[in-house]
This record gives structure tokens, sequence and C-alpha cells, in this order.
């Protein structure tokens, strides 16, 4: 069974920083593009960064900039280094990885509570 776990979350302070990893485990093929999505008190999860597997990105606009999502292949791991934190980028942070296990399909960690306070 395939399982994602984020980890690295926490309270910080704005214009701080926090890496997250996401630790990919269980039987896979292939992981395609893996991406990070939040959710915030009251609103709707969004995009945050996706990466393919060759290495491109694509980034939210209210991050692009101070974040970076990269992925270790070899370690079916990926991250997002997030710079110069605000208030709002306070959420729960999760993982996405669309990947072939028994069949092609999109798994989903736990999450990880961001906090920044101002």
């Amino acid at each position: 069974q395939v399982q994602l776990v984020e980890s690295g979350g926490g309270l910080v302070q704005a214009g701080e920083s926090l890496r997250l990893s996401c630790a990919t485990s269980g039987i896979m093929f292939r992981i395609f593009v893996m991406g990070w999505y939040r959710r915030a008190p009251g609103k709707q999860r969004e995009l945050v960064a996706t990466i393919t597997r060759g290495g491109s990105t694509d980034y939210a606009d209210s991050v692009k900039g101070r974040f970076t999502i990269s992925r270790d292949n070899a370690k079916n791991t990926a991250y997002l280094q997030m710079n110069s934190l605000k208030p709002e980028d306070t959420a729960v942070y999760y993982c996405n990885a669309n990947l072939i296990a028994a069949v092609r399909g999109d798994y989903w960690g736990q999450g990880t509570q961001v906090t920044v306070s101002s």
C-alpha cells in the first residue's frame, strides 16, 4: 500500500523559513508529478507547487520567488523550501503524488500544519 508522509511543519514568525518533506513508501512503479497543496482555515484547498519527474516546476502566484519545490527521484521524496513566510501562508500543507502502483492514480499525505505568526 502506497503511503505519503509529510514532515517539517511547525510554528514560525513572519520572515522565517521552513522546509517540508514528503516521503513515499510502498510498492510503486513510477512517480510522475509530485505536488504540494494547502488548505487554510475556512478556505478551499489550493495548489502551491508541482514538479514533474524531469524537474519542471509550476507555482501559485502567491508563492513565486519565495517557495521552491524539489524532488529526489532515487528516494521518491519531494521537498518544499519555504522562505520569507507570511501569516497568510498559514495552512495545512498536503503532499500529492500521481503515480503507478497497482493502478495509476493520485495519492495524498495526511498533511502537516504550518503556522506563521506576525
